[in-house]
């Protein structure tokens, strides 16, 4: 299945998961999964949250950040990843200077 983001809105979603600024994103969803491009910029962010009956891998593709977790605090950077495993929590904040564009997968376990 291919899946064109090049074809989607940009959907614009404030404090997502209580968090600062606004989440803004292109995400197909199915019964198995959420499939995600996103943006947040400068000083946006996505609130603290944990996973439920999902887990999720968020890859960084353009600009910086701090992904933070549990087990610490660790700089976002292009060709980076986090897996934030069933159960766990996690947070991800733009505090650089120019757009974090990231790509996440969420599949339902």
């Amino acid at each position: 299945m291919l899946i064109d983001f090049s074809t989607m809105e940009w959907k614009d979603n404030p404090h997502f998961k209580d968090g600062e600024g606004s989440l803004i994103n292109k995400m197909f969803v199915s019964d198995e999964t959420k499939i995600m491009l996103g943006k947040l910029e400068p000083g946006s962010s996505i609130g603290m949250h944990t996973h439920e009956g999902d887990f999720e891998v968020v890859y960084i593709l353009e600009g910086s950040g701090t992904m933070l977790s549990p087990d610490g605090d660790t700089k976002a950077v292009p060709g980076t990843a986090q897996y934030c495993p069933e159960g766990h929590g996690h947070s991800l904040v733009n505090d650089g200077a120019e757009d974090l564009i990231f790509f996440a997968v969420i599949p339902k376990k």
